[in-house]
């Protein structure tokens, strides 16, 4: 497998990490992230006239990516920064519509913003569980039920909600008016909304969408996976800068080898997620994506939880405090394991896949 980047891919990388470094840093994210509504609506034009948007659906969908190394070299951009921009959401919503041959042109762009609606209270994950459902009514349908974590949907125009439908999940197209959504930062910066719909008016976009859905997560996973590499990356550089500034006993406490040992480790477990993440993204369009995909996520989600608190004990106080860059990079690594299922949810995935 060759892993280096294809010439466009690395030029978006690099596009996208210089205008991050320059125009998001930790300082500005921290101002949006944590207050409604959770992103800068002007870095997101920005953004998008970059083309960050256009990665994440293939040519014939519009734009000139798609596939999981595009979705990756975005979301490890994004991480890299932590920006709390509602990308996710897009990269859902473009691999769905991609399935649907619908036109993507408003999503590409950036001029509509779309939130993917798949987790219930009850029924986190898993869809055959879910309690809303829709129904016919007149020349559509109605949609009653609540979704919550619904991940950038503070700011979404359009909702891609799954709902059942004659016994089957389904998903419809909900305009954010017609609908009572109940945006709020997360801890870990960004936002996400309640959705509450009752008898609220969808477009059906598929019946017996299972398939479509599974589809749509893999590719998240994949873009989550990345995204915790980008911060692990930077978290691990901001520690082993600092083991080399920080002295104790009139030394660097990088020379103390217990430390240069545990700052190996970290680098060790980042290089494991970055391999997984990679063979996640290389069979996002195979026969086994979900597989690889929850593979992918458990590690992820362990060697982020990992890497976070290794940092913040290596570092000491000041890696718990809200002025150094650590602690929010700390938070975002731990919280990602929250998001499209947590280790023990896709460990019991993996184990039901290799008996059946």
């Amino acid at each position: 497998m060759d892993f280096n980047l294809t010439e466009d891919r690395r030029m978006l990388s690099d596009s996208l990490n210089r205008y991050l470094g320059d125009k998001y840093p930790v300082e500005h994210r921290n101002r949006v992230a944590y207050d409604l509504p959770c992103h800068d609506p002007e870095k997101w034009d920005e953004i998008a006239e970059l083309g960050a948007l256009f990665a994440l659906a293939p040519e014939e969908a519009g734009g000139f990516g798609g596939g999981g190394f595009d979705i990756s070299v975005v979301f490890e951009a994004l991480g890299r920064a932590l920006c709390p921009e509602p990308v996710l959401g897009a990269a859902m919503a473009a691999r769905i519509l991609t399935k649907l041959g619908t036109d993507q042109e408003a999503l590409l762009s950036g001029a509509t913003k779309y939130a993917v609606a798949l987790a219930e209270v009850d029924a986190p994950y898993d869809l055959s569980e879910m309690a809303c459902t829709a129904s016919a009514s007149g020349d559509g349908h109605a949609l009653s039920g609540r979704k919550t974590s619904v991940y950038g949907g503070q700011v979404a125009d359009v909702f891609i909600v799954a709902a059942m439908l004659d016994g089957a999940p389904a998903l419809f197209a909900v305009q954010a008016g017609d609908a009572e959504v109940v945006g709020y930062p997360m801890m870990d910066g960004g936002g996400a909304a309640e959705l509450l719909l009752d008898g609220t008016p969808g477009k059906l976009l598929a019946a017996d969408a299972g398939a479509i859905v599974q589809d749509a997560i893999n590719a998240g996973i994949v873009a989550l996976c990345a995204e915790a590499v980008g911060a692990m990356d930077v978290t691990h550089a901001t520690t082993v800068d600092y083991l080399k500034q920080r002295k104790q006993f009139g030394v660097p406490i990088g020379k103390f080898q217990v430390l240069q040992h545990r700052a190996v480790d970290m680098l060790t477990e980042i290089e494991q997620a970055r391999s997984i993440t990679i063979k996640a993204a290389a069979e996002l369009d195979g026969p086994d994506a979900a597989r690889f995909a929850s593979m992918a996520k458990n590690m992820i989600g362990r060697a982020a939880r990992l890497v976070a608190e290794e940092a913040i004990q290596m570092h000491g106080g000041i890696a718990m405090t809200w002025e150094y860059p650590v602690s929010h990079y700390a938070k975002r690594l731990v919280m990602l394991d929250a998001q499209l299922g947590d280790t023990d949810y896709h460990l019991s995935r993996i184990m039901a896949d290799l008996a059946a």
